[in-house]
């Protein structure tokens, strides 16, 4: 694998050991990343790639939010969730080249950098870390897939709704929950309806579980929420 170093200070190329998938590279392979991987910035509502487009580069997300989503072929939207920078985006599309997996749009501005495919690969190649680091995130993704199924099959919205909310305050200072955009986004998400939602964050609000204000879920009861979790 060939890539340039560039004349970038320290302080830009070193912001990529901030993404996981990046962060046990030496510098000198920071740098050559940095310098092979080509800039961009995006407002908050662009597309960055749609379901299926071909997956030239793997994007990497040094700052901003993204959304996950995909339409089925009755109009549904399913969306699988949502991303912070730092990370890198749609790692699985990149490797295995049949397209990306879902449609990434981005909820607020964002600087991305977009690393071309065979150099991603030779990195996967090259370097045991970043192979290491794709397989426990391929494994992560089948588990989660799993996981997600059992709970549309078999769950009710309550207990999805606070499995959701568990998992995302326990990698949140405050046990603060933003919600993703809008109701509508948070069904999505759960594969519920906006008003089954709306209803069930109503029940968690009613019965002391949740606080819910200006689009942030706090978590009040723990415990609680773990049982209507377990359906």
């Amino acid at each position: 694998m060939t890539l340039y170093v560039s004349t970038d200070t320290p302080e830009q190329w070193r912001s990529l050991s901030r993404i996981p998938l990046l962060a046990s590279l030496p510098d000198t392979t920071l740098r050559q990343v940095w310098a092979g991987s080509v800039p961009h910035t995006a407002p908050a509502g662009q597309t960055l790639r749609r379901a299926g487009d071909p997956a030239t580069h793997l994007l990497l997300l040094l700052r901003g939010r993204v959304a996950a989503t995909a339409t089925t072929g009755t109009g549904r939207v399913l969306r699988f969730g949502e991303w912070a920078g730092p990370c890198a985006l749609d790692k699985v599309a990149v490797i295995d080249g049949a397209g990306h997996t879902a449609t990434l749009d981005t909820l607020t501005p964002c600087a991305v950098r977009s690393l071309p495919r065979d150099r991603f690969l030779g990195l996967v190649d090259d370097a045991a870390s970043v192979r290491a680091h794709v397989l426990r995130v391929l494994a992560g993704h089948a588990r989660a897939q799993q996981r997600q199924l059992a709970a549309t099959a078999t769950l009710p919205a309550q207990a999805r709704l606070s499995a959701w909310l568990l998992e995302q305050a326990a990698a949140l200072p405050g046990g603060r929950v933003p919600l993703p955009g809008t109701q509508q986004a948070l069904a999505d998400l759960l594969g519920v309806t906006r008003v089954t939602v709306n209803r069930a964050l109503a029940r968690l609000r009613r019965d002391g579980l949740i606080e819910l204000r200006e689009g942030t879920v706090t978590v009040l009861a723990p415990e609680l929420l773990e049982r209507r979790a377990e359906g």
